[in-house]
């Protein structure tokens, strides 16, 4: 089996050691060719350098950005490489496009498997698959999916805007939540780590200079009633949504990488509001929040949410600007997992 690894060598809770230990395992179960990535949007290139010369595996140690960067670069080849299908009679036509394979049965068996090894601050989509948060142990974990041949095959989310998309492997936000992230990845820039606590206290600042009278979003869909008045929206393609250390944060507790998307809109944000919804998603419940200022749904194919002036607009944590259109869809069997 031919594997790829992309190492992202700054990521937050590994070391050069962890690194080398991590490299000589999963060289020994595979024909391993290793690349680190250096800059943003490398793993979205090298990803479909390794699709388009037919390795079988891509595997990621990093964190969520890495990860999201990788899927993104299996399912739209950039940089001018031609994805081409792989295996037994491959005569190197060009594959179909991204479009075109969401529509087969299972689009995900003509791209490289992944594996995940977490090396970042929370880790959600590699918890969200299962797998330990230590990278030795989920290293062990998918060494033993390898020898037993387990793989899973997982929905993803992507999001259009303007002539532009990107896919996302756990949450999408706008509004306040990814004012937030647009904070800490200031604070990254200035060398501060993203620790769970910096996303705290954070947030907490943030909150205060954030505008609570002048909601900007509305909801639409196909089937789906309008929703004006919106200030923040959740949109999941699992939960939870994210962590707080060990603790799992779940707005949106049915989502699942096996049904659409899920989503949890705020039409207030206020205290007497916001209070009784954050302790309940920091419970395990599986019920949903509660409020007739939520607007909830539930695996859904298709949404859109516009805006009257510019949000700000986050994918997996990673800051995208501000937008004032988006549409999500949910995109099925669109990537199989060693896990």
């Amino acid at each position: 089996m031919r594997a790829m690894l992309l190492v992202n060598p700054k990521a937050t809770t590994t070391n050069a050691r962890t690194r080398n230990v991590l490299l000589r395992a999963l060289g020994a179960a595979m024909e391993l060719t290793v690349e680190e990535t250096g800059y943003r949007g490398h793993a979205a290139s090298l990803a479909a350098t390794a699709r388009a010369k037919g390795y079988d595996v891509v595997a990621v140690l990093g964190g969520d950005g890495t990860i999201n960067e990788t899927v993104n670069g299996l399912l739209n080849p950039v940089n001018g490489i031609a994805a081409r299908p792989s295996g037994p009679g491959d005569d190197g036509a060009p594959a179909p496009s991204v479009a075109d394979a969401v529509a087969d049965d299972n689009p995900s068996a003509g791209r490289p498997a992944v594996i995940v090894i977490p090396g970042g601050s929370a880790n959600v989509f590699a918890r969200g698959l299962g797998l330990p948060n230590d990278p030795v142990e989920a290293t062990g974990a998918v060494l033993e999916a390898l020898r037993e041949g387990r793989r899973r095959t997982v929905g993803l989310g992507q999001a259009l805007w303007e002539n532009e998309s990107r896919y996302f492997t756990f949450c999408a936000g706008l509004g306040y939540d990814a004012e937030v992230v647009r904070a800490v990845e200031g604070l990254r820039g200035a060398g501060r780590k993203a620790t769970p606590a910096r996303y705290v206290n954070t947030a907490l600042r943030h909150y205060v200079a954030t505008d609570k009278r002048r909601p900007a979003m509305t909801l639409t869909g196909p089937g789906i009633p309008t929703a004006a008045g919106i200030f923040m929206a959740i949109i999941s393609n699992t939960s939870p949504w994210t962590y707080v250390g060990t603790r799992p944060v779940r707005p949106t507790p049915w989502a699942s990488f096996e049904t659409g998307l899920d989503m949890l809109g705020l039409q207030r944000m206020g205290l007497t509001s916001l209070m009784p919804l954050i302790q309940h998603i920091l419970t395990e419940s599986d019920a949903l929040p509660s409020g007739r200022h939520l607007v909830q749904l539930h695996d859904e194919p298709e949404f859109t949410l516009t805006a009257d002036r510019p949000v700000a607009f986050e994918l997996d944590g990673d800051y995208l600007g501000e937008r004032e259109s988006v549409t999500f869809r949910s995109i099925p069997n669109a990537l199989q997992v060693l896990v």
